[in-house]
């Protein structure tokens, strides 16, 4: 053993027993060989004489990289010398014909994929104008026997995966390669060595399976682009089929043959041509073979055969124009449909067959027909049974789906995507054939309920899951009717107590398809108790699973806005059955449940609310009804408040989530009494929210720093606005003041929310309260808030710079707010007026320079409206002193032509045409102010015309822009 040998040795070396250092050296010593000249020598000398497999590896790897890397610059002789050596080993010759050679072909599998991807790289350098023979010369020599048959169709599988498969990316150079390697075979070689092929399995059949598998697996890559004529003909086909149906062979060789039949049904051919082909190759003969052993090798590669067949015949089918030439291919696919059908049931599908995509596009055929034959009508019974099916959950993930854990999220995760086009077939399959669909449902309803207890969960998911997906393709017009045998299956779903019903996933769904088909029962009023009961039971809001029991309370919340008019006869009954779970739903048990905010099980009162708000409820019921769900909510609001002073520490947090479950349960069920109600036709009502409003505000006393709660009270505040209206008057002072005690940026963001719903609802009476509070608001936000726009760069994107820039954004909402309803003067009180000119210049700077165009706009509205508000006097008088010399001089200099002229300010963006808009009302509600040829207008013209002299190619843009916007607004 040389010194190469030991380094390749060396840098192989995986046990770990080698020093890193010698490895090293070992591996750059290689490395250092490989740049010799006469490397292709060494290499080939030592796959002469070495039998050693790391060492054989090493040297076709390296003549593997020399040949792509160095081939142009080799010489004549030293390429013979490489091609005549690689092709001698190819053939189990002697690289020197000394019988004392290594036989590289008596290598491992690896050792011989290597010697093959070496002889592919000639191939393409160097077939058919250099060595256009290499094929031709092989072939004699497959005489010899399985080890030289064997390496030839390794050759091929490395041909077609180097250089002709269009399963990789390939290059433009490559794909010309490959277009000429193809075109020379095709021309030269490709029929005998087909007919090689052909003899080969023929002969060796019962003697060497494998090599007969290896063959039939290299014919198959080739299949694709050889003239079909080779393969389909009287000798091969028949062969092929023999190969599929025998017994007594193994799976391997019959699954390679039916691979090599799929080849021939996926060949791209006309239609004509493409079905008479199909049509001739009696597929029926295999499928008796897919009702056997299902994991077996056999039956995976004829299921693949019959799907990729029924593929076939489906496409030829689209591509026939002529009612005549679609009735063959029609007849090929109910021909092998039901055998596709049981293996999409039964059998493990080839990845590159999609189900879904097959059948819709089956299912698409059939819009056309009306009405549907008996034979498709079968069929989408099958295409149904299918869907069913595919979407049933794993038994073996019941447990983990129940209790929801890491395992049971993951799989419902990845279910409900799987299940979207499954769905989406489904919907087709309702359009086209209604009944039958319906019908299914049903009858899958039923023997869901009669399954064994081991599949009854799974099954009774199924069928839901089907008929609530259903629903999405049929009108609301037809759920509200109950079309076709809707009439029977609302009923059906309502009144059925599944055995599974404790299953998690099985109520939900349930719950879900009853609210999907709610209108019926709005038409059908004798289903109401039923859709009473299946929500009030222990099928919904007295689930033992919490999480069914909330998502029940959300869902009733919408059926009694659909039904409520319907359910005043049944107002007591529901109430006394949710006696509990109101009771429930503050307790400190209750509010340590980890659930989503969208189900907090609040909803329950929002129903409540709805059905108790109505005004065909009597005002006596009412107040009762009313009275018995605030009273107690506001003793343990009080009883808290009154001992908040003495709780220790463990019992404070526990107190705050009761007290924000109460605050939340009392704004759900306001939401069902109406502003006309409360303040109109019955005062009383009001009154009760009045003094319920009056308690929850003592909670910013009692906990002023809390903010759950603050965030819980605030809410509550929105919501007796729009409820209350004008008779909230009296509690804003006090509210408004205690609100304003915090000053944190997302605090005052939610007072400003606050304050603008409350300027939006009640205009300028809201003056007093605005000029008292404006002040306060503006000595805290001027000072946090810098003028001159935030910092940009690293370290810029933090958490308190991002809630300055949303408080930013938020007060300029106020002041539009402000300014768009006739509060301007607010500006102008004499506590104001100090804040007056930081507000000026942070909407010059916003106006001039916001990244964001509709800042700009709304920001140049304020400015608009102050000028109509305060220089509507005659000139020389001014309301606000200097206030107009400084829109002329700075605002309209700066924003309106400058800031115009920045690059920043694209005139193809939608916003900036808003904000032209904007600039062109400011002008011309300055403009106006002045008479003609005062100063202040001749400034305003002198500064554009100097402007436009100096920018003439970015002002032409401009002045065009507004040109058209003057003429559309004088049109």
């Amino acid at each position: 053993m040389d010194d190469l040998e030991k380094a390749i040795l060396i840098s192989f070396d995986e046990s770990g027993a080698i020093d890193s250092v010698l490895k090293s050296q070992a591996v750059a010593y290689s490395q250092q060989i490989k740049e010799t000249a006469s490397i292709c020598s060494i290499c080939i000398e030592r796959l002469r004489v070495c039998n050693i497999v790391q060492v054989q590896f090493w040297c076709l790897q390296t003549l593997h990289e020399v040949l792509r890397v160095r081939y142009s610059s080799m010489s004549h002789e030293e390429k013979s010398f490489v091609r005549n050596s690689v092709f001698s080993m190819a053939c189990f010759e002697g690289i020197d014909d000394k019988n004392n050679s290594v036989r590289v072909l008596e290598g491992p599998a690896y050792i011989k994929n290597k010697l093959a991807q070496v002889l592919v790289t000639l191939i393409y350098f160097e077939y058919p104008l250099i060595w256009p023979s290499v094929f031709v010369d092989y072939l004699p020599h497959l005489s010899k026997g399985a080890a030289v048959i064997d390496m030839f169709c390794r050759v091929l599988n490395a041909l077609d995966d180097e250089l002709i498969s269009l399963d990789y990316p390939r290059s433009a150079e490559e794909m010309a390669a490959a277009s000429r390697v193809k075109d020379a075979m095709r021309q030269q070689c490709v029929s005998q060595i087909v007919r090689a092929w052909y003899d080969i399995v023929s002969m060796y059949r019962n003697s060497d399976p494998d090599l007969c598998s290896g063959v039939l697996d290299s014919m198959r890559r080739y299949i694709s682009w050889v003239d079909i004529g080779l393969i389909v003909n009287d000798a091969f086909i028949p062969l092929l089929f023999e190969l599929i149906l025998v017994d007594g062979l193994p799976d391997q060789l019959r699954g390679a043959a039916a691979g090599c039949v799929l080849a021939v049904v996926s060949k791209r051919m006309d239609p004509k041509p493409k079905i008479r082909l199909l049509q001739s190759l009696q597929i029926n003969r295999v499928f008796g073979l897919v009702a056997k052993d299902s994991d077996s090798e056999l039956v995976s590669k004829v299921a693949a055969l019959l799907t990729g067949y029924a593929t076939e015949v489906l496409d030829c089918s689209k591509r026939l124009n002529s009612q005549d030439d679609v009735g063959v291919p029609m007849e090929l696919l109910n021909e092998v449909l039901p055998s596709v059908f049981y293996v999409m049931q039964n059998c493990e599908i080839d990845t590159t067959f999609s189900t879904v995509q097959f059948l819709s596009g089956y299912v698409a055929t059939m819009k056309s027909l009306s009405p549907l034959r008996e034979q498709q009508l079968l069929h989408v019974g099958q295409i149904l049974e299918v869907i069913h099916s595919q979407i049933r959950y794993d038994p073996i993930y019941r447990d983990n789906l129940d209790k929801l854990d890491k395992i049971g999220r993951e799989e419902e995760g990845r279910m409900v995507e799987f299940r979207k086009d499954l769905f989406v077939l489904l919907r087709s399959v309702g359009r086209v054939a209604p009944d039958v669909t319906q019908v299914f449902i049903r009858n899958s309803l039923d023997s869901a309920v009669a399954s064994s207890a081991d599949r009854n969960v799974e099954e009774v998911e199924a069928a839901l899951s089907l008929f609530y997906a259903y629903g999405e393709s049929i009108s609301d017009e037809a759920r509200r009717t109950g079309s076709g045998h809707l009439r029977e299956l609302v009923p059906l779903l309502l009144s059925t107590r599944f055995p599974c019903h404790s299953s998690r996933l099985v109520a939900l769904v349930y719950l879900d398809t009853i609210t999907r088909y709610i209108k019926f029962v709005q038409e059908h009023t004798e289903c109401v108790p039923m859709v009473l009961a299946a929500f009030l039971d222990e099928r919904g809001i007295r689930h033992p699973n919490v999480n069914v029991s909330r998502r029940a309370s959300y869902l009733f919340m919408r059926a009694v806005r659909l039904l409520k008019a319907k359910l005043v006869p049944f107002v007591e009954t529901i109430l006394q059955s949710l006696q509990d779970t109101i009771a429930q739903f503050t307790t400190i048990e209750c509010t340590s449940k980890e659930l989503s905010a969208s189900e907090d099980g609040s909803h329950i009162f929002e129903a409540i609310g709805l059905l108790i708000g109505m005004e065909d409820v009597p005002l006596e019921k009412q107040t009762e009804y009313l009275s018995a769900l605030l009273t107690p909510l506001c003793q343990q609001v009080e009883a808290s408040l009154l001992n908040a002073k003495i709780q220790n520490s463990e019992e404070s947090p526990a107190k705050i989530a009761t007290i924000q479950q109460i605050i939340m349960a009392i704004n759900a069920l306001s939401k069902g009494f109406s502003e006309r109600l409360v303040t109109g036709s019955r005062p009383a009502i009001g009154l009760m929210f009045k003094q319920t409003l009056d308690v929850l505000l003592q909670i910013l006393v009692v906990f002023p720093k809390v903010e759950p709660l603050r965030c819980k009270v605030t809410s509550f505040i929105h919501r007796m606005v729009d409820t209350l209206g004008t008779s909230v008057f009296p509690y804003l002072p006090k509210t408004l003041e205690q609100l304003l005690v915090e000053s944190e940026p997302k605090k005052m963001v939610a007072f400003l929310v606050l304050l603008n719903q409350l300027i939006c609802k009640f205009n300028t009476a809201l003056h007093d309260i605005l000029e008292e509070l404006y002040p306060k608001i503006a000595s805290r936000i001027f000072n946090i808030i810098p003028r001159n726009g935030f910092p940009s760069g690293p370290g810029s994107n933090t958490e308190e710079i991002r809630e300055l820039q949303e408080l930013q954004q938020t007060l300029y909402t106020f002041l539009h707010v402000i300014t768009t309803h006739n509060l301007s003067s607010v500006f102008l009180s004499p506590k104001s007026r100090g804040y007056l000119d930081p507000m000026m210049q942070m909407l010059l700077y916003a106006a001039c320079n916001h990244k964001d165009m509709v800042v700009r706009k709304s920001c140049v509205q304020i400015f608009v409206r102050l000028i109509k508000d305060w220089c509507n006097k005659p000139y020389g008088e001014e309301k606000v002193p200097g206030f107009q010399s400084f829109v002329i001089e700075t605002f309209a200099t700066n924003c309106c032509l400058y800031s115009v002229l920045d690059k920043s300010f694209e005139f193809r963006d939608a916003h900036t045409g808003n904000d032209m808009e904007a600039l062109k009302l400011f002008y011309r509600a300055s403009c106006p102010r002045t008479p003609a040829g005062s100063g202040n207008q001749n400034f305003v013209h002198q500064r554009v015309l100097s402007l436009c002299v100096y920018n003439i190619p970015v002002v032409i843009p401009w002045i065009s822009r507004c040109i058209f916007l003057e003429a559309v607004s004088l049109t």
